[in-house]
């Protein structure tokens, strides 16, 4: 079972040209598949032509959102819905290529558990490529998961991959990262871009600002969820060390009989240094935090072993 989840958000004049290009690409592989589409609060008339594909096939699955809550929570309503043992997301927009799903799907049969698409000739204006490639260069530093186009709409999954992951905020675009961070073995091919041939794009500047910020959220639930003291820490040991040379350098000035206290280097140091234990002590806390919560779930597990050993 194929399940094809397209968010959408106005996209009336594309979304029956979009399931015929789905069905033509899917029919082939001779599998069952369905395609859910959720309507993410859409303003034109793309709640009604997707009732009349609703009424005319019975592979069509229609969710409808009260309003416009963006893509993140739009996905999150298509994979919770989704029946499928594979699952693939495309834009509705027909600028991804729905001839590419089944070179996704042979990708995964390779024994990846993810795969996301490669535009390469991306048809988008000169700003949007460049904003997207520096995003792009700026997600694999700060996460360790290296993709060249880690934002692209085309991408298939297994379906135990989506299993625990919510998604909110801008969250979507670091599904491979949020994967890889579990274990799941990621993948990336080449995929046809297309020109937007209707509606308008709605990605800018500030989207990839608020990505940004989700961004550190998820490298910093990823990483360092286990281990807060390895950041706090070593932040705060770095600072530290650097107020601790600072003022040991006036405090030999000061033993040679130069004055230092209206030196600003001397407010520097004094800040470091005091800003350094108090990371120190951030990670110290949170550990303490992180090993509790570990304790209670380690004791919820015990109880629900003992419930069931008594079931039995």
């Amino acid at each position: 079972m194929i399940s094809v989840v397209v968010p959408l958000l106005n996209e009336e004049r594309s979304l029956e040209a979009l399931y015929r290009e789905i069905a033509d690409a899917l029919e082939p592989l001779g599998h069952d598949y369905e395609v859910v589409f959720v309507d993410d609060g859409s303003t034109d008339a793309s709640l009604a032509v997707l009732s009349r594909l609703h009424d005319e096939t019975t592979n069509v699955v229609v969710i409808h959102l009260r309003r416009n809550f963006g893509k993140a929570a739009a996905l999150q309503a298509g994979f919770v819905e989704a029946r499928g043992d594979l699952v693939v997301t495309i834009d509705a927009d027909l600028q991804d290529d729905p001839a590419e799903i089944p070179k996704l799907l042979a990708k995964l049969d390779e024994g990846f558990d993810l795969v996301s698409g490669w535009k390469t000739r991306r048809n988008d204006p000169l700003a949007r490529r460049l904003f997207s490639r520096v995003f792009n260069w700026v997600t694999g530093v700060i996460s360790g998961v290296h993709l060249h186009d880690v934002n692209c709409g085309l991408k298939a999954y297994r379906a135990e991959v989506l299993h625990g992951i919510r998604l909110y905020g801008e969250l979507h675009r670091f599904i491979p990262v949020l994967a890889s961070y579990r274990g799941y073995r990621i993948a990336e091919i080449p995929v046809n871009h297309r020109p937007r041939e209707h509606g308008r794009s709605r990605y800018g500047p500030e989207r990839y600002l608020r990505g940004f910020f989700d961004l550190l959220s998820v490298t910093f639930m990823g990483r360092y969820k286990h281990r807060p003291l390895h950041l706090f820490g070593g932040v705060g040991v770095l600072m530290g060390a650097v107020g601790f040379v600072i003022l040991l350098y006036l405090s030999i000035e000061w033993f040679w009989g130069q004055a230092i206290g209206q030196r600003p280097l001397l407010t520097l140091g004094v800040l470091l240094l005091v800003v350094g234990i108090q990371f120190v002590s951030l990670g110290l806390l949170s550990e303490l935090i992180t090993s509790h919560h570990e304790e209670r779930l380690d004791e919820r597990e015990r109880i629900d072993q003992l419930v069931e050993e008594v079931l039995r």
